[in-house]
């Protein structure tokens, strides 16, 4: 129920709501948690800086559990990124050493060569993430949203007595 609640709250985030960008930076925001691990020092800024700024959280949680189930897939990428940072180029091993022996820095797990290529690597998309998304949000707001509540799948799909039942337990959990 936890997901499905999910997918609606994104869906009608998409429809209504917030204004493009913030529904961006907080699917932006969450492809970062989404590609790397979250339990870094890290993951942790993340997560503080998606509860200060004013995004959309059910985006960012969103957005966490798609990255997170594509993640896996591009990790021997994301490890040969990280070596190649850690061990090929001379200029940052000092930088490398510093920082483990800094206090803090263990915590971020850049010593380990996935995390650190992966953190990276999701830094270098989340540009492309933010704009993609916010113009994706205008476009469904603006035409796509219209057009596929007219579809004939869509209309059976929401006369269905499964997303009836769904609609009643949700307005009951309202309720009480």
């Amino acid at each position: 129920m936890f997901w499905l609640k999910l997918v609606t709250n994104f869906i009608k985030i998409l429809r209504e709501g917030q204004t493009p960008a913030q529904v961006a930076g907080g699917f932006a925001l969450g492809s970062i948690l989404g590609l790397s691990p979250m339990f870094t020092l890290q993951g942790i800024l993340v997560w503080f800086v998606i509860l200060v700024l004013d995004v959309n959280l059910s985006a960012a949680t969103f957005s966490l559990g798609v990255f997170a189930l594509i993640a896996y897939i591009f990790d021997p990428l994301f490890h040969r990124l990280g070596y190649f940072l850690l061990a090929n180029i001379e200029g940052l091993r000092a930088l490398w050493t510093a920082l483990y022996n800094a206090p803090l820095a263990p915590l971020t797990r850049f010593n380990n060569t996935v995390v650190l290529g992966s953190f990276v690597s999701a830094l270098i998309l989340f540009t492309p993430i933010y704009l993609g998304m916010k113009k994706f949000v205008i476009v469904y707001r603006a035409t796509l949203g219209v057009r596929i509540r007219k579809m004939k799948v869509y209309q059976i799909i929401d006369r269905s007595s499964l997303v009836q039942w769904y609609r009643r337990v949700r307005d009951l959990g309202s309720v009480l």
